[in-house]
């Protein structure tokens, strides 16, 4: 709850300030960074991106790829399959060459650690997102759950971060 502060002046010349409650607003979920996107069939893929790839995850069927390019940074998200399972490896351009940087699956909110499940509840009371995006990150085997609430397929309405289980609310976008 946030509390409001009502100046009140009366006959005799006193101001008496009435605090009163009201409830607090919902944080709007952070605005994503501007994007440029490309789509890249899987056969026109460039080789070092598809070597990346399969070194990350040997058998991955690839299916289809975007070049997408924001806040200085190039990315490919490489999306297709593994024994029939959808999943999608994020790779980004770095000096010495493209690197997986997350590995993306959808789940059910039923399969997402309770940790991650309490800490959403906590910053949005009553709120069942109706995607789930599970983003391992190669940097440091944390994991980031994309919550997505209905009407807003673009942008997670949430965004909880799982390391050492410790589950945290995300303020801001994550990068990658």
């Amino acid at each position: 709850m946030s509390r409001r502060l009502a100046p009140l002046t009366i006959a005799t010349g006193v101001i008496i300030i009435i605090a009163s409650c009201t409830p607090a607003e919902p944080e709007p979920a952070p605005a994503p960074p501007a994007t440029a996107i490309t789509p890249t069939a899987a056969a026109d893929l460039p080789e070092a991106v598809r070597a990346a790839v399969l070194a990350a995850r040997p058998g991955m069927t690839i299916a289809e790829a975007e070049l997408k390019q924001r806040e200085g940074r190039r990315y490919y998200d490489v999306e297709g399959s593994i024994d029939g399972a959808g999943i999608e490896l994020d790779l980004l351009e770095t000096p010495q060459g493209w690197r997986v940087v997350e590995i993306q699956r959808d789940l059910a909110w039923t399969a997402v650690p309770v940790d991650v499940r309490t800490a959403a509840g906590t910053a949005r009371a009553g709120f069942v997102p109706v995607r789930i995006i599970e983003s391992v990150q190669a940097a440091d085997g944390a994991v980031i759950y994309e919550l997505f609430a209905d009407g807003q397929p673009a942008t997670p309405a949430l965004e909880v971060r799982l390391k050492d289980g410790r589950a945290q609310v995300l303020k801001e976008v994550w990068p990658h």
